[in-house]
């Protein structure tokens, strides 16, 4: 007989709402991180489409519905209630902590959230595919799906090229490798409570360095003439230092203010770029 080696916390909840007990409470703390960063993600500038309060809400559930569809599951968000209402709070919370005083984009916050949720999603992924008894490459690729699959939805939404696609700090390696890492030491023996807080731990930890020291994927070859443009990948840190108002906006971080059509006659308006 085989057992599950689930974190081993009592059940706790009432009627359809459940917090903890079977692993739970580390899909919560995911999917609610995970809702958090989808509104904030919805309200940057290079993704923000004149967005309703509820399509922003909408935007916070997207994503952890794939990766139980993969396997055959019924969506835990449609099970348990308590997902529902925690990644609507967590989507309201985003809708309102988005910008902060001179409509910049709060890209610290956003990133950090990202860095937090990416890899507990990872980790839930490995876990249901253990669970399901898949082998390991599966549980991989569920440790990927379960990360990424909101965001892509998003992005996709927002008419921005998908995050997997192009180049940024090893998004998707990252959730690879906190999967990795979890399931050898599931495979190892080790108790769900401490692999889970480990393998989080080397996610996190990478995640945050790469943001902060410009690690990035190699770009493929390009065709011979093709002008490479600026992307507008999210910075942090100290990619972001000193950059102008101007700069930022050029970035997809800071809201360009609307200034009224010049008088006929009148001086024209400085655009902030260099005259012939």
């Amino acid at each position: 007989m085989t057992t599950t080696n689930h974190l081993a916390v009592e059940a706790v909840g009432f009627g359809s709402f459940a917090f903890t007990g079977g692993g739970t409470f580390i899909n919560l703390v995911a999917a609610t991180t995970n809702a958090l960063n989808g509104a904030l993600l919805a309200r940057r500038p290079d993704h923000y489409k004149n967005f309703t309060v509820v399509g922003i809400l909408l935007m916070a559930l997207l994503g952890g519905i794939s990766r139980d569809i993969m396997v055959g599951r019924v969506p835990a968000a449609l099970t348990n209630s308590s997902y529902v209402v925690l990644c609507l709070i967590a989507g309201y919370i985003g809708h309102r902590l988005a910008y902060s005083q001179g409509q910049l984009f709060r890209e610290g916050l956003f990133q950090f959230v990202t860095s937090f949720a990416l890899p507990w999603y990872a980790i839930v992924g490995a876990q249901t595919g253990a669970d399901v008894g898949l082998p390991v490459l599966g549980s991989l690729v569920l440790a990927v799906v379960g990360p990424t699959a909101g965001r892509f939805l998003i992005d996709v939404s927002c008419g921005v090229p998908p995050k997997q696609f192009v180049r940024g700090e090893w998004f998707v390696a990252i959730a690879a490798l906190t999967g990795a890492v979890w399931i050898a030491l599931d495979q190892a023996g080790l108790p769900r409570a401490a692999s889970a807080p480990l393998a989080f731990l080397v996610g996190f930890t990478v995640r945050l360095t790469a943001l902060y020291r410009g690690w990035e994927e190699p770009l493929a070859a390009e065709p011979a003439g093709v002008y490479r443009h600026d992307d507008g990948r999210p910075l942090l840190g100290r990619k972001i230092s000193g950059k102008s108002t101007r700069e930022l906006q050029l970035l997809g971080l800071a809201v360009t203010p609307h200034e009224p059509e010049p008088t006929p006659g009148g001086p024209p308006r400085d655009d902030g770029r260099s005259q012939p």
